[in-house]
């Protein structure tokens, strides 16, 4: 059963998991400090836009941290990327990737946050808003991925 669930095995998903709650929990325990992605996305903007929203005090003053949390992600798969051999690169033309990209983000902000930090961080939490985010999220994802089957994407 587990080998047709996992054709490539489960452990690295168990590690990966393991190691993102324990920065997740390093985060919140030294900081009090949620960390979600989409609010680093939203910070980042706040380098580059000058409108209103992305000036609000919450992303400038919390910009600097931010930033390196996004680094950290980035140095992270970078380093587990280097130390595991993988060599693949996705077939995704990068137009499906850009657009992707801007779907979740735009999903994010009517959502109040994205899996990360209503999955990891506010579940963790017990937050009732993040159970009902997260089964959303699960829901659209499973009727996306049968529609694309029934439609003959791949």
């Amino acid at each position: 059963m587990l080998a047709s669930l996992f054709p490539l095995g489960f452990s690295h998903y168990l590690v990966g998991g393991l190691l993102i709650g324990a920065g997740i929990g390093l985060l919140f325990l030294a900081t009090g400090r949620i960390g979600g992605a989409s609010s680093v996305f939203t910070t980042s903007w706040s380098l580059a836009s000058d409108r209103p929203y992305f000036q609000r005090d919450e992303f400038v003053r919390s910009r600097s941290w931010r930033l390196l949390y996004a680094l950290g992600m980035v140095l992270g798969a970078t380093v587990v990327a280097a130390a595991s051999g993988a060599t693949t690169a996705t077939a995704i033309p990068c137009c499906q990737l850009l657009l992707g990209g801007l779907v979740a983000g735009i999903g994010a902000r009517l959502g109040s946050g994205c899996t990360s930090g209503h999955g990891v961080c506010g579940m963790a939490s017990l937050n009732p808003a993040s159970f009902i985010a997260v089964a959303t999220f699960l829901a659209t994802a499973i009727l996306t991925a049968n529609a694309l089957a029934w439609l003959g994407v791949r």
